[in-house]
């Protein structure tokens, strides 16, 4: 269980990036010789009006597997150690989408991350008193692992993107 549930965080991640910085696309160079222009903002949801509450929505729900993954990995981590974990990932994907112009800078997007991430550390530890640790972790492995699943063969049968 301790194998597959440091598999899970790492896979988790590398779909994070993949999803943050490239956009899920197969062709990282289009996608880096694309973009090539910088936006920064530094003042949470100012945009909000503009980019709409859905990608606020969508960034918060897809950073709770980061809290929950992380919670199953490092049992005995303070709370709020793992949420500098959480907020430190944010600003370092933030941080690189404006070195290489691949996306927006926004202070919004660190702020929904943390919070996400934040909402899934605690729905761990709120599970955990209802449900037994080995049955959590069991349950929240299966799960994240049928949606990875899920999810790369959508990715690659039904939502094929050619750049």
């Amino acid at each position: 269980m301790r194998i597959l549930s440091k598999v899970l965080l790492a896979l988790y991640l590398l779909t994070l990036l993949w999803l943050i910085l490239f956009k899920l696309s197969y062709g990282i160079r289009s996608i880096l010789a694309s973009y090539q222009t910088r936006s920064l903002n530094l003042i949470p949801f100012v945009t909000l009006g503009q980019t709409g509450l859905s990608e606020t929505v969508s960034n918060f729900v897809t950073f709770i597997p980061f809290g929950l993954l992380l919670s199953l990995n490092f049992k005995k981590a303070a709370l709020w150690r793992l949420l500098i974990i959480i907020f430190i990932f944010s600003v370092a994907v933030e941080t690189i989408q404006f070195i290489f112009a691949i996306g927006t800078t926004d202070a919004t997007d660190v702020v929904t991350n943390t919070l996400g991430g934040l909402a899934g550390l605690l729905l761990y530890r709120l599970a955990n008193k209802v449900v037994k640790t080995e049955i959590l972790d069991r349950v929240i492995a299966a799960v994240g692992m049928t949606l990875f699943i899920t999810f790369i063969l959508l990715r690659l049968l039904v939502f094929k993107v050619r750049y």
